[in-house]
């Protein structure tokens, strides 16, 4: 529960330091005292979006703290382990800070958090009710988290929404393939012919450059062959000249003649035995080349007609090499094959997608069962509250119907009712006026802090559009919830629900010259007394009023 609140320069708020009580606790003051920035400080905690606006002016940093004692709440601990937060249960901690800088920062016990863990966190501490929230009573949504919270049907969501998620992932894939091979169908006949031009083309790895070099060799044929000569006249000869290869072998041979009388010649010699030997074999290569060498134009027309055919299906497919070329053959031999066996692969799927339809629907069934005893059990506790609340007549139901399958599961969910035994059973934003809605609403929400253990539940002005006996009986639901393992703060401009609280805190506005300070304090007996006999009969307080203070306070 909320054991402490504490606020530093937000809006009007200079400091405020308030100790809160369990029980049923209210909160009263005149309209712009203040209350709203005490929720709107109580908000920042919860998450909700920092507006620097809301720092005091002339300061340059804002404080809102927060104190709750979990020490009775079960599954509090598991939050913090799993998010790797210190515990301290007897004094949990919750602070936000606002800077003019633009800055926001959030701690859950003096660490430093993300403003996503503090929203989770906060959303289980503190349940902030207000009168816009009335509207949610006419959207299915909410109807049907009610019902799941009643139901307490959380494993079976979780199963239904896993069976979901796997089927509508099966299902959108399956669309997709659709699609594809629609897409691919349309384009059957050019794809086919751009992979037949491709097969035809008979593309070999490594050709263009073979064959590239085969056409500069042709295209130089007479240069080549004349370098040749020059080549092979040098190292072999011709009919007026000895060439290098015999003079070296003449020159070694002389060396090896003086061995025996020179030493150094031995060397010498052997080494010019290895020049001969490599210079040889390099004629002999030049020699032979001289014969391959040969200009055929018939072949040099051929070569370049085959390198045009490829340049052209480079340039086609704007590729620059073969083996791109050879890839691109390779794809489309593939989407073809796939489009030949797109029916058989197409009916795979679809039998599959069905099989976890199915998964999914029977998943679906066992969560609606659990739905239903939920929505009886709803049916029945509303109709006891509802009495309780000054509607002896009013029905209560719950209408729940099939639909296509979603991530809340296959129930339509719709809340009907009627004021009294004569009316049919309609949608209740359609026929509930402000006030059944307030105490439909006080039910609900009576019946689901009780299902999940809420430590603080926060009523702002939930008695709107309601008065005298029916304000009495709101308050003592208020004041029952309270007694049971939680707390309960109602912010009203009723005495009769301002009454029945344990504790009384008053919110009001001090103006000293140019400024205006709002300030909250826990009132006394005395207090009290002068506080709800304002709230009967206005500035003036009469002895009337003062008598019928102590009489709802009963004194």
């Amino acid at each position: 529960m909320l054991r402490q609140l504490y606020i530093r320069n937000f809006t009007l708020i200079d400091e405020l330091d308030m100790e809160f009580h369990s029980g049923f606790s209210v909160i009263t003051g005149q309209t712009g005292a203040g209350k709203s920035i005490i929720l709107g400080a109580i908000g920042l905690l919860l998450g909700q979006r920092a507006d620097m606006r809301s720092i005091k002016q002339g300061a340059d940093k804002c404080i809102v703290e927060a104190h709750f004692d979990l020490t009775r709440y079960e599954g509090m601990q598991r939050f913090f382990d799993e998010n790797d937060v210190e515990a301290d249960l007897p004094d949990t901690i919750i602070r936000r800070e606002l800077t003019t800088s633009g800055k926001s920062r959030a701690f859950i016990n003096d660490m430093p958090v993300g403003l996503a863990l503090l929203k989770e966190l906060g959303e289980r501490l503190i349940d902030v009710h207000s009168q816009h929230q009335n509207l949610l009573l006419g959207k299915h949504d909410f109807q049907l988290s009610v019902v799941d919270i009643i139901a307490q049907d959380q494993q079976q969501l979780a199963d239904y929404r896993q069976a979901y998620e796997i089927w509508h992932k099966a299902r959108t894939a399956l669309e997709q393939l659709r699609v594809q091979l629609s897409q691919n169908q349309q384009q059957k006949d050019y794809l086919q012919f751009q992979y037949e031009e491709l097969t035809t083309a008979s593309l070999i790895s490594g050709e263009q450059e073979e064959q590239e070099a085969r056409r500069d060799t042709m295209e130089h044929a007479e240069d080549i062959k004349q370098s040749l000569y020059q080549a092979d006249s040098a190292l072999s000869g011709d009919d007026n000249n000895e060439g290098i290869v015999a003079r070296l072998r003449t020159a070694a041979q002389a060396l090896h003649s003086i061995e025996r009388v020179f030493a150094d010649a031995s060397e010498l010699a052997e080494r010019l035995d290895t020049t001969y030997v490599e210079l040889k074999d390099v004629a002999q290569e030049v020699n032979a080349s001289m014969e391959e060498v040969d200009f055929d134009p018939a072949q040099l027309d051929s070569i370049n007609a085959r390198l045009d055919k490829i340049y052209d299906l480079e340039k086609k497919y704007r590729v620059e090499s073969i083996d791109e070329l050879i890839a691109i053959r390779d794809e489309l031999q593939e989407k073809l094959a796939a489009i030949e066996g797109g029916d058989e692969q197409l009916e795979e799927r679809e039998v599959e997608v069905k099989r976890l339809l199915q998964a999914c629907q029977q998943l679906a069934d066992v969560l609606s069962q659990k739905r239903r005893l939920g929505a009886q059990e709803i049916e029945k506790q509303m109709g006891q509250r509802l009495v309780a609340l000054g509607m002896p007549h009013a029905r209560f139901k719950i209408s729940m119907t099939d639909g296509e399958p979603s991530t809340s599961g296959c129930d339509r969910v719709s809340f009907l009712f009627s004021a009294n035994t004569s009316s049919a059973l309609q949608d209740i934003a359609q026929v509930a006026s402000g006030g059944e809605i307030a105490r439909v609403m006080l039910a609900l929400k009576a019946m689901i802090s009780g299902a999940v253990k809420l430590p603080t539940i926060i009523f702002d002005e939930i008695d709107t559009g309601v008065s005298g006996k029916i304000a009495e009986q709101m308050a003592q639901m208020m004041a029952e919830m309270g007694a049971q393992d939680r707390q309960v703060i109602s912010i009203t401009h009723l005495p009769q629900i301002a009454a029945l609280g344990t504790t009384h805190y008053k919110v009001y506005k001090e103006d000293h010259g140019d400024t205006t300070t709002s300030h909250m304090t826990m009132l006394s007996q005395e207090q009290r007394v002068e506080e709800i006999a304002q709230m009967l009969s206005g500035s003036d307080v009469t002895d009337a009023a003062i008598e019928n203070a102590k009489q709802l306070l009963r004194l």
